[in-house]
């Protein structure tokens, strides 16, 4: 029986799923920043919201520590997958001007 080009990957070979944006390290830091400026426009810029002013300059507060936070342990994550692939840091582009 002739093989076909089209060959199915052996059981044994487990394919990971493709990535998405929600798998990037740095997804849940801009979400808290846009969130922090929302609740900080609110808390302290809109003449309109003075019923919850309390709720939304507490809320940017936290939503500030957490993007910092989350921010910082991102960056971490994507430089240290970067060592692990063994990239140095450089870019594989065209020397830079001067160098």
């Amino acid at each position: 029986m002739p093989q076909s080009d089209h060959e199915q990957p052996s059981p044994e070979e487990p394919q990971a799923p493709p990535p998405t944006p929600f798998d990037h390290p740095l997804f849940l830091p801009a979400i808290l920043s846009g969130l922090a400026l929302w609740f900080g426009y609110d808390g302290w810029f809109n003449p309109e919201m003075k019923e919850h002013l309390d709720f939304n300059r507490y809320g940017f507060g936290l939503l500030l520590i957490g993007a910092v936070w989350f921010g910082y342990r991102g960056l971490q994550e994507m430089k240290e997958s970067r060592d692990a692939e063994g990239g140095d840091g450089s870019s594989s582009g065209p020397p830079a001007p001067g160098s």
